[in-house]
Order: structure tokens, then C-alpha cells, then sequence
């Protein structure tokens, strides 16, 4: 709700000093949690659903996880907005749109283990544990890594568990994985994130460098890899091994 709304309750008789102060304590307050919830609700329906997500365990993480929570405070009544927003470090969180079309295209299942390169603030994660999955995420951020383990401790999210590392070699003591999410852009898949996928397993990873990205659909068959071009993107470039030449 916004500062003028409330003012709008509280009667035109007051002194202009209270005024001042109710205008200061509103301009601070938190929105209702339910206004988030009509928030998250409006952003699934109007950004996500009408979009063609149909996936019933995708778009219910998606009404479920308060994006809210993973977003900087000065930001939050932006956080349901159909854009990314940025959350420090020079990182963002996705636009709500790109995450769902990623859960949904890896189709995660409860009781399977998902790896994500690119934790971020917690976000994605967070949606994909929503889902019942287990999920691994490694951050190469020192401060995101603290941020999304806080933030995803915080909510009770038990089923994510956060490693600050280098996320080009993936997180080899919990492989082999059911899926893979990155959400930060290589040159070219890592190889080591392939070998890391179960037998089939499904990768969703964007690919390419600056303006010129394709979100790549990958699938695992035993000796055998699949994958496609889906969606043309804009993630972050994959920093650290992943810079060094080849």
C-alpha cells in the first residue's frame, strides 16, 4: 500500500507536525504480507501463466517463494516486477519470467538432486527446493554466497545447501545430479557440469558472450547429448575458470 493511501485514511484535521511524522512512518512501512501474496499471485498470472508456463509444481513455487525476501530492502516493492533487479556485487536476480521457463524446462521432481551454478541471493534456488527437489547451489561470490545461505536459512528452505566456490566445476561430492540450472553465461558448457548430469538428466544453460546469448536445452543419454537452442538471453557472463582461455 502505498504512503498516500494511508494518508488519505488518516482525516485532514491533523497538525502539520503529524502529518509530517505519519507521511515518515509510512514511507518506511513494510507492505502487508498479504499485499505480497496478491503481489506474487498477480506477477504469476499476468507475467508467467499468460506467457504459456503451465507446469503445475513450477507455477505453485512460483505463488510460494516471497522474491521479496531476496531482493534489497530499498527494492522490495519493485521485487514482483517483470524485470531482474539488482542485488549487489554487480549480480542481479532474474526477471520472474526467465525463472520459471528455466524450472519448468528441467521439470524438477521431489526427492531429485538439482545443481545450480550461480546462486545469486538464493532466488532460484529457493523455487527449485519449493518444488520438494534437493538442491545444490554454488556461488563464486563471497558476499552472495553468505546473502543466499542467510536468506535461504532464514525461510526454512532445509533442502538447499549453498557452496561458495568457483561453479565452473560444478560441486562433484554431490554428483550425479537429476538437472542442472546455470544462470550465469559461459562461452560454451562446461564440461565438467555434462559429466556431472545423471543419465537422463536435463541441463538448462545460457550460452555465448555480451548481446549474443541462446538459452540451451540439454539432455543426457548415456554417451549420447542433446541439446537445443530455446530462448534467446541476457544473463551475466560466468566469471572465474570459465574467463580463462581455452
Amino acid at each position: 500500500m502505498s504512503p498516500h493511501r494511508w494518508l488519505t485514511c488518516s482525516g485532514a484535521n491533523f497538525f502539520f507536525s503529524l502529518t509530517i511524522l505519519v507521511l515518515a512512518s509510512c514511507t518506511d512501512a513494510k507492505p502487508p504480507a498479504d499485499d505480497y501474496a496478491a503481489r506474487r499471485n498477480a506477477m504469476v498470472e499476468t507475467q508467467i501463466a499468460s506467457r504459456g508456463i503451465s507446469d503445475t509444481a513450477t507455477l505453485g513455487a512460483m505463488r510460494s517463494v516471497p522474491r521479496h525476501e531476496f531482493v534489497p530492502a530499498r527494492l522490495r516493492d519493485e521485487a514482483y516486477g517483470d524485470y531482474p533487479l539488482p542485488i549487489g556485487s554487480g549480480q542481479t536476480i532474474s526477471q520472474p519470467y526467465i525463472v520459471a521457463f528455466m524450472t519448468e524446462a528441467i521439470r524438477p521432481k521431489p526427492g531429485e538432486k538439482i545443481l545450480e551454478i550461480g546462486g545469486g541471493s538464493g532466488y532460484q534456488a529457493a523455487v527449485l527446493a519449493q518444488t520438494g527437489a534437493e538442491v545444490f547451489t554454488v556461488e563464486i561470490l563471497e558476499p552472495l554466497a553468505g546473502l543466499a545461505r542467510q536468506n535461504l536459512t532464514r525461510l526454512g528452505y532445509k533442502n538447499a545447501h549453498v557452496l561458495h566456490a568457483d561453479g565452473y566445476r560444478g560441486w562433484p561430492e554431490h554428483a550425479p545430479y537429476d538437472a542442472i540450472i546455470v544462470t550465469c553465461a559461459p562461452d560454451a558448457i562446461p564440461p565438467d557440469l555434462v559429466t556431472q548430469l545423471k543419465d537422463g538428466g536435463r541441463m538448462i544453460v545460457p550460452v555465448g558472450g555480451g548481446m549474443n546469448q541462446e538459452l540451451i536445452l540439454l539432455s543426457k543419454h548415456g554417451d549420447k547429448i542433446e541439446q537445443h537452442a530455446v530462448l534467446p538471453v541476457r544473463f551475466v557472463p560466468m566469471t572465474g575458470e570459465a574467463e580463462s582461455p581455452r
